[in-house]
């Protein structure tokens, strides 16, 4: 996005606008919202936590897809000890479309496992 100079305040404004310090300058920037025009970057978290409970095998899907793409590097899935999602995290982290951005998955306990993801050029 290109920064605004003053001739480009000046022409917003009108040809007799002619800012003479900082304070006037900080004042018609404010007033305009220029601010709300510049796009923030988005916060990627480092490690995140997956639980599965509660959700679907399509849910629990979609969420590591998610995690695996969205430049988070570490992430800890709960599968729980028993059941079709903890066979299916591990079948996905190895023989799926998203194993390619997993470096590796670790067993925690019986029920979880600690991932870490390849890093996203963004």
């Amino acid at each position: 996005m290109k920064q605004l100079n003053d001739e480009d305040i000046a022409n917003m404004i009108g040809a007799d606008f002619a800012p003479d310090d900082e304070a006037t300058k900080k004042s018609v920037r404010k007033s305009l919202h220029l601010s709300s025009h510049i796009p923030q970057k988005e916060f990627i978290p480092e490690h995140v936590t997956i639980d599965f409970h509660q959700h679907t095998e399509e849910e629990a899907w979609e969420m590591l897809v998610k995690t695996a793409t969205s430049g988070t590097r570490s992430a800890t899935v709960i599968t729980g000890a028993s059941g079709i999602l903890k066979i299916k995290f591990q079948q996905w982290a190895t023989e799926s479309i998203i194993s390619p951005h997993i470096i590796s998955f670790t067993p925690i306990n019986n029920g979880s496992f600690a991932v870490k993801f390849k890093k996203q050029n963004n």
